[in-house]
């Protein structure tokens, strides 16, 4: 598959299915954009998706520290849509799906965001969510501040992951894993202090696409609070809970995900 620079940075890409619409796909943080393959495999009769690795992922170029990361990965994302594309990102990716729409709305057709870890958006509406929120992140942050990137790792997938206990994962993913995780720390102040001011007074409420927010009923509350802020400001936007789903419903849950965002193409 192909890899050139994008935005400046060099990215690796692939494709999947040959339907009759154009998709960008941008995965989470920690994974890669083979991670789609479950999603496309039910997809693939409707979309043309085209999957990039975020930088310092997967066969992407190692990350720089040059900017803002979630700029850069936005910057990237709008080279890949030369014509409107249905944007669909999971997690991390789903704040840079948003932030595209929202910077370069020519050339968003509509957005599924499947979890969009935009803690911004429910913790400046509920300030009282704070404490909450940082006991959750409690074990990661300390094992970061420790140096430990394993813990760290360990404590990170217990929230995020598909419930798959961490002595279960195969040696060469935890190590993955532990040697990726100081990306989170990367991507930490566009999900936390929004600098693409994607919060600003007007800005969500004038975004003139149709949106379709996907979370899983066992994943972390916060998610459900994000959802419920971002539905209020969207003008276009629908919800959908994936029954018994955690964090990764994209590969768990690929059917039943598939399906909603099958059922909300049909729609419109």
């Amino acid at each position: 598959m192909p890899r050139a620079d994008r935005a400046g940075f060099s990215t690796y890409w692939t494709q999947f299915g040959q339907g009759p619409r154009r998709a960008l796909m941008i995965h989470c943080s920690l994974a890669h954009s083979g991670s789609w393959g479950a999603l496309a495999r039910h997809l693939s009769g409707a979309l043309e998706m085209t999957a990039f690795d975020m930088p310092g992922h997967g066969r992407s170029g190692a990350w720089d520290n040059r900017d803002e990361f979630q700029k850069i990965t936005t910057d990237i994302a709008a080279t890949f849509c030369e014509t409107p594309v249905d944007v669909v990102g999971h997690s991390f990716g789903a704040t840079v799906a948003l932030r595209l729409a929202l910077e370069r709305p020519e050339l968003v057709r509509s957005l599924v965001l499947i979890e969009p870890v935009f803690f911004a958006v429910a913790l400046r509406d509920e300030p009282a969510l704070q404490a909450r929120h940082a006991a959750l992140f409690e074990g990661f942050a300390k094992a970061m501040q420790d140096g430990d990137t394993h813990r760290a790792a360990q404590e990170f997938t217990q929230i995020w992951g598909d419930g798959t206990p961490w002595a279960s994962l195969p040696e060469a993913q935890r190590q993955a894993l532990a040697a990726q995780i100081h990306l989170i720390e990367a991507g930490r102040e566009a999900l936390h202090d929004d600098p693409g001011e994607m919060l600003a007074v007007g800005r969500l409420e004038a975004l003139e696409r149709r949106v379709l927010l996907i979370e899983g009923s066992r994943s972390p509350s916060i998610i459900s609070g994000i959802h419920e802020r971002l539905a209020a400001r969207l003008p276009f936007a629908e919800r959908t809970v994936v029954a018994g789903a955690m964090h990764m419903l994209p590969l768990t849950h690929a059917a039943q995900v598939s399906d909603a965002m099958l059922r909300f193409y049909k729609s419109g």
